[in-house]
C-alpha cells in the first residue's frame, strides 16, 4: 500500500516549483506600435527613391539638347531630261578643197563654157565644160548634184548660182561618157542660168540707229 503525501512534502514541492518558475526569463509582450512604425519607414523609404528616381528622369529630359543640322545639308539631286539643241556653226569652206564640172542640159551652145569661166573668176576650181548625157532630156531648171560628203559645197555653189536646188549625185551620172573626173560637184545646166551672168553678191549694209528727237515727248507706259 502506497505511503500518503504528508503535508510537509507537498509544501515543500509547491515552494520548489515556484521558485524554478520566477527564475525563468519572461518574454516582454511586442509592441503593436513599434511593428506600424517600422513598416512607415520602409514605405517611406520606397516613395522617397520612386520620387528621386522621377525628379532624376525629368530633370535629363529637360536638359536634353535637340541634334544639331549640319551646315552643308544633303539635298536630293533631280535629274531631268536633256534636251539637245542644235547648234549652226558657220564654217567657211575654201573654194579651191574640191573641184567642180559644169555639164550643159539647157541646149543653149556655149553657155557651160561661160559659166565655167565666171565661176573660175570667183576662185573656184572647175574642170572644162561638158555636155549633158545623150539621154538626158533639156533642162529647165540648174540642179547642184553632189558626192555623199559634199553637201556643204553643194550649197556654196547653189547659193553663188541664185539658189538653185541641190540633190545626191544620180546613177548614171548625167554627162557624156558618165564621168565626172576629179570633180565632187556636177551643175546641170537648165535655161534658167544658162547665158545669165552671175549676180554679184549682195553686201551687207549696217542699219544705223533711228535718231532720237530730244524735244519729242516721252510715252510713260500705264501713265
Amino acid at each position: 500500500m502506497g505511503s500518503i503525501p504528508t503535508l510537509g512534502s507537498i509544501t515543500s514541492s509547491t515552494v520548489v516549483g515556484m521558485s524554478q518558475e520566477q527564475r525563468r526569463p519572461r518574454r516582454e509582450p511586442v509592441s503593436r506600435g513599434s511593428s506600424i512604425n517600422s513598416t512607415m519607414s520602409i514605405v517611406v523609404a520606397v516613395v522617397a527613391v520612386l520620387l528621386g528616381f522621377l525628379i532624376l528622369r525629368d530633370i535629363r529630359g529637360g536638359s536634353t539638347t535637340a541634334p544639331v543640322a549640319d551646315d552643308a545639308a544633303t539635298t536630293d539631286t533631280v535629274v531631268t531630261d536633256t534636251i539637245p539643241v542644235e547648234t549652226t556653226v558657220a564654217v567657211t569652206i575654201p573654194l579651191t578643197a574640191f573641184k567642180i564640172q559644169v555639164a550643159n542640159g539647157s541646149k543653149v551652145s556655149g553657155s557651160a563654157g561661160q559659166l565655167t569661166t565666171e565661176l573660175q573668176g570667183r576662185g573656184y576650181i572647175v574642170q572644162p565644160a561638158v555636155n549633158a548625157s545623150g539621154i538626158t532630156p533639156k533642162q529647165t531648171a540648174t540642179v547642184v548634184y553632189y558626192l555623199p560628203g559634199s553637201e556643204g559645197q553643194a550649197a556654196l555653189v547653189a547659193a553663188e548660182l541664185g539658189g538653185v536646188a541641190t540633190a545626191i549625185m544620180p546613177a548614171p551620172i548625167p554627162t557624156e561618157g558618165g564621168k565626172l573626173g576629179e570633180a565632187s560637184i556636177l551643175i546641170l545646166l537648165g535655161t534658167d542660168v544658162a547665158g545669165k551672168p552671175l549676180s554679184s553678191p549682195v553686201p551687207t549694209v549696217p542699219v544705223a540707229p533711228a535718231a532720237v528727237d530730244p524735244n519729242a515727248p516721252t510715252t510713260v507706259p500705264g501713265g
